[in-house]
């Protein structure tokens, strides 16, 4: 068993309601390509920034549905990793354990998860661009068009707008809802989990420093520093395969014979 896991389970020892903030080198680790990686093939020439707006979707609807389909699918034969099992035990371990995630690939509700916060929408869900209809996604196995770098939108069966991802895009403000249940979550906290993420995607991020600001232990897992890790009380150097079930086996030693 690692220092790092040691120690971050003394940090835990006493807590009851822990928080873990995710990011993308959460997924990234099941094979889930981080949404700013450089992709391969057809989409090598596009920049994801530009493909992922409202404007871009009203000018070049069967472009951007394309794009998203290709990640749909993508994300949809990733299997969770070892670090979301892990943090499946850990719900036995603490009173309340709430994830809160910039992803959008529905992961962690896979693995198992009771609570989860989707802060930025989720690709498993599709809905109609102006009503907000929800659409079907299993329907989406009818366009088989691999390769296509244009595939026309479906229509919303209800209104006939063209249907969108349930993903937030840029110049979208987050779901209100949910940015204000996850601050009330690291609000209450006693402990909060940064797990691959760089802190640095605003109002998201805000979430990681309101931990540190409140003096709770924070511990960061990611194997490269960020702008977090010389404010946090752990920063543990690792992937979350491997960290997480380290730390759900040290907190599990950690606990009184019986």
């Amino acid at each position: 068993m690692s220092p790092d896991a040691v120690r971050a389970a003394e940090l835990l020892h006493d807590a009851r309601h822990l928080v873990v903030f995710t990011g993308s080198g959460m997924s990234q680790e099941s094979g889930v390509p981080t949404f700013r990686d450089e992709e391969t093939g057809l989409w090598a020439r596009f920049d994801p920034e530009e493909l992922a707006t409202p404007e871009a979707f009203r000018r070049h609807p069967g472009r951007v549905f394309a794009w998203y389909l290709w990640r749909w699918r993508a994300i949809r034969d990733a299997l969770p990793h070892a670090g979301y099992r892990a943090l499946v035990e850990l719900e036995d371990r603490f009173d309340r354990l709430t994830i809160v995630t910039q992803n959008v690939d529905g992961l962690h509700a896979r693995a198992g998860s009771a609570a989860v916060i989707e802060l930025h929408g989720s690709l498993v869900a599709f809905r109609c661009l102006d009503a907000g209809h929800p659409y079907d996604a299993r329907r989406l196995e009818e366009l088989r068009h691999a390769g296509a770098e244009e595939i026309e939108p479906p229509r919303c069966d209800r209104c006939g707008s063209p249907v969108r991802p349930g993903v937030v895009w840029f110049g979208e403000p987050l779901p209100w809802e949910q940015l204000e249940a996850a601050r009330a979550e690291v609000d209450a906290c006693d402990a909060l989990l940064v797990v691959g993420t760089t802190a640095l995607v605003y109002p998201a991020a805000d979430l990681a420093w309101v931990g540190v600001t409140r003096g709770i232990p924070v511990i960061e897992i990611n194997p490269q520093p960020t702008p977090l890790s010389s404010h946090v009380a752990l920063a543990w150097r690792a992937g979350a395969g491997v960290a997480l079930p380290e730390l759900a086996s040290a907190l599990q030693a950690s606990l009184p014979a019986t």
